[in-house]
This record gives structure tokens, C-alpha cells and sequence, in this order.
């Protein structure tokens, strides 16, 4: 059994977030007598599976459903591929979503002609003149 900041040190989450996740009922630690939240090889997992979960952008929902799922023996893995199946729509959503706003803005800069004059190509885009 180890104390959160050790917890912390060995998964790389924050002291923080590791109460968090306590607090929202995602890895409960067990208290000791004098109220210090420990952690057992098992939680730890379970810390190291969040961790890289949240560092691949899974929601805090697709971690509690995924941890679920890790832990039942009786799992059928289709349901753990269409959670990453839908994380992974929502991602190209993202990246395309990103690769138009940056073609906007190059757009604008490109216009602009800089220098010392009023006159900015990029503040006139902004205002949709």
C-alpha cells in the first residue's frame, strides 16, 4: 500500500487528479485510520490505465466505461473497439475541423500586406469585410 504521492510519482498523474478521480468514483483508494487516501498494486493499474486513457483524449465517460470493461472478465471486446472507434471519428472530426481554421488564417495573413500602413487584410477577414 503507498500514499498518493507516491501514487502520483509512479503513474504520472497529479496529486490532483488522482482525487479527482476518487472524488468522481473512478479509482476509490482505501482511507487508513488516520484519513490518508492508499493505494494498492491494483488501483495503481487501474491509475496507469486512466493516465494513458486521458493522454489519448478518452473522455472521463469513455475512461469509466473502458476501465468497466477491463475489469469484467466477461467482456466482449466489439464494445471496447466501438468506443475507440467513436473517439477516434471524433479525433478526424477535430483535425479536420483544425486544418480549415488553419487555412483560414494563413489565408489572412497572406493578405495582409504588414508593414507601417492602417490598412490589415487580417483585421478586415476577422471582421467578415
Amino acid at each position: 500500500m503507498i500514499n498518493i504521492g507516491e501514487a502520483a510519482k509512479l503513474t504520472g498523474l497529479s496529486v490532483k487528479s488522482i482525487r479527482y478521480y476518487h472524488d468522481i468514483g473512478l479509482v476509490c483508494a482505501e482511507r487508513g485510520d488516520n484519513g490518508y487516501r492508499y493505494y494498492n498494486h491494483i488501483q495503481l493499474d487501474e491509475l496507469h490505465f486512466l493516465h494513458h486513457c486521458r493522454e489519448l483524449g478518452f473522455s472521463l465517460e469513455d475512461c469509466r466505461a473502458l476501465l468497466n470493461l477491463k475489469s469484467d472478465t466477461g467482456r466482449c471486446a466489439e464494445d471496447v473497439k466501438r468506443i475507440a472507434n467513436v473517439h477516434l471519428a471524433e479525433i478526424n472530426r477535430r483535425i479536420e475541423q483544425l486544418s480549415q481554421l488553419k487555412q483560414q488564417l494563413s489565408d489572412l495573413i497572406d493578405h495582409c500586406a504588414g508593414g507601417a500602413q492602417p490598412d490589415c487584410a487580417i483585421l478586415k477577414g476577422l471582421s467578415g469585410k
